[in-house]
């Protein structure tokens, strides 16, 4: 990090033009980088949020305790209007107390896996053989009819291994980062979701059947090969739920939830590392009968709604101009949490510490939020949005007369500025996703220039997806995304039993949290809010 100490001492004290639109307080901004990098508390923060308080799966006991945590650490930073938000849906508490798995014929061993949440517990350790469910259409189910009663269900293919030959974490090379600035605003980025075609909804809709026939022949739990290798488990979410048929380019239609209140009883899910799935899978190819003992353990608490953490300090001459910040507060239950997204609660929290040690008294006021329900669907930030903001009309409901947009516009909405969120992993930060807002491009160059990290440079016109700030972008409010070094992110952490804090690299998260507190402040202390990208009319 010498860089950041050279440019520090080059730095001219005093508010100075840096384009012909942006004034920024250097001297300001030259305190926030000592206090950052120098003094940070970012990765005290992240331990307690990974060690202590992790897992946060929505709903639980372990979210309502960690984010007590977070606002009495808050106040203690000095913010100030500390409150939870509720938002709706509700759903059920879900806590794991204890997993087991083991083959314990023709050979003993423990196997690497792990539950998925919301699965009902085993009700004592089950002891059974275990069957390939080999159907490939749902007629060949009835072969089975009978035969599944008790019995450990291999219910997917196995997965071909290969060896690896590029490095599992990454920083973004220059030719990348060059590829991401001359890209247009229609492309995606990188966390976006691509949507089933029709062959893969043909495979979802038997998988579902698959599901649903085991569950009523009385298995006693159903397992698939994960991704991940080299005992790394990823992608571990919830339990699924059989669903009815979708069309293709239905995208829309409401989906059950395994956390619904209403829902049915789902018989442990678990995902077993593709080393140990496969072989257990060629074994009983061959014929060899094998057998294995699981035993899990869960709490459930009664329905109720979640909650965002909102937070706030408070502006001077425009203090009713709020200038936003957060991430997501909930995690997935197998690791921790650490980069997905304990990093970017932690980021956060650190901006809101830093700017207060200083005695920065921003002119509109800098809120914070950290939103519950991110991994279900944004339902945090989207509630928060809806409620304070703007919302789409509901069709099936007469609603108040919308704008130009088609939006039902909230009286908030005009006090709005901008919302920076942080979401992509624990790595360090290395430009801007412009979200197509071309009017932000020149001021974020700006603020970039000012922290003088020559690292952290790029700018893109992409929209990247996959996180909150989709919530804002939605409804034609300003919000971003950083642009950060991938790290593992992909490879050994997202949603993943790996993610923990050991996967958290200092410097990165000290630079980061130093460039967040940077970019709330200016943005707090320009003349105007920060400029909106055109949207589209509705006749």
């Amino acid at each position: 990090m010498k860089y950041f100490s050279t440019f520090l001492l080059l730095m001219v004290c005093s508010s100075i033009p840096v384009s012909a639109q942006e004034q920024v307080d250097t001297a300001a901004v030259m305190l926030i980088k000592d206090e950052g990098m120098n003094h940070s508390q970012v990765m005290e923060i992240s331990s307690w949020l990974a060690d202590v308080y992790a897992p946060r799966l929505n709903w639980s006991p372990e979210y309502r305790k960690a984010a007590e945590w977070a606002s009495t650490k808050l106040k203690e930073f000095g913010a100030e209007n500390i409150h939870f938000e509720n938002f709706s849906p509700v759903g059920t508490g879900w806590t794991m107390k204890k997993f087991y798995f083991s083959v314990t014929e023709p050979h003993a061993f423990p196997v690497i896996a792990f539950p998925k949440a919301w699965s009902q517990a085993t009700h004592g350790t089950v002891s059974s053989d275990m069957v390939i469910l080999d159907a490939v259409t749902e007629g060949d189910l009835t072969k089975f009819h009978g035969k599944l009663k008790g019995k450990i269900i291999l219910i997917s293919e196995p997965i071909t291994l290969k060896p690896h030959f590029q490095p599992d974490a990454e920083r973004d090379a220059d030719s990348v980062l060059l590829r991401l600035a001359n890209r247009g605003v229609s492309t995606q980025g990188r966390m976006g979701r691509p949507r089933m075609d029709s062959v893969a909804m043909v495979r979802a809709l038997l998988n579902s059947k698959k599901l649903e026939f085991c569950q009523k022949e009385g298995a006693a739990a159903i397992l698939e090969a994960n991704p991940g290798d080299d005992g790394t488990l990823l992608y571990v979410q919830g339990a699924a739920v059989p669903q009815p048929p979708l069309m293709p380019g239905d995208y829309t239609s409401p989906r059950k939830n395994p956390y619904d209140p209403d829902a049915s009883p789902l018989i442990p899910q678990v995902t077993v590392a593709a080393e140990h799935y496969n072989r257990i899978y060629r074994a009983l190819q061959k014929g060899i009968r094998v057998k294995a003992e699981m035993r899990l353990d869960i709490e459930t608490t009664a329905a109720d709604s979640s909650f965002n953490i909102i937070a706030e300090i408070p502006g001077t001459d425009l203090k009713n101009e709020v200038v936003l910040l957060g991430g997501h507060f909930d995690t997935w239950h197998s690791g921790t949490g650490a980069t997905d997204n304990g990093s970017g609660v932690a980021v956060c929290m650190e901006a809101i510490r830093i700017l207060k040690k200083l005695g920065l008294q921003p002119r509109r006021t800098i809120r914070i939020g950290l939103w519950g329900g991110e991994e279900e669907g944004l339902l945090g930030s989207r509630a928060y949005v809806k409620k304070h903001y703007a919302e789409r009309p509901d069709t099936n409901r007469s609603q108040s007369i919308t704008d130009s947009r088609g939006l039902i516009i909230k009286p908030e909405e005009s006090s709005f500025s901008v919302y920076f969120n942080d979401d992509h992993g624990g790595g360090k930060v290395r430009g801007m996703f412009l979200q197509g807002n071309e009017a932000a491009r020149n001021i974020f160059r700006s603020w970039f220039s000012v922290v003088a990290d020559p690292t952290a440079q790029t700018i893109s016109a992409i929209n990247t997806g996959g996180t909150d700030h989709l919530s804002f972008n939605e409804v034609g409010l300003p919000a971003f995304q950083f642009i950060q070094d991938p790290m593992d992110y992909g490879s050994r952490t997202r949603h993943a039993t790996m993610d923990v804090y050991d996967r958290l690299v200092e410097d990165d998260m000290k630079q980061t949290a130093t460039i967040m507190a940077v970019f709330v402040y200016n943005a707090a202390m320009r003349d105007s809010m920060f400029p909106r990208k055109p949207q589209p009319t509705v006749r």
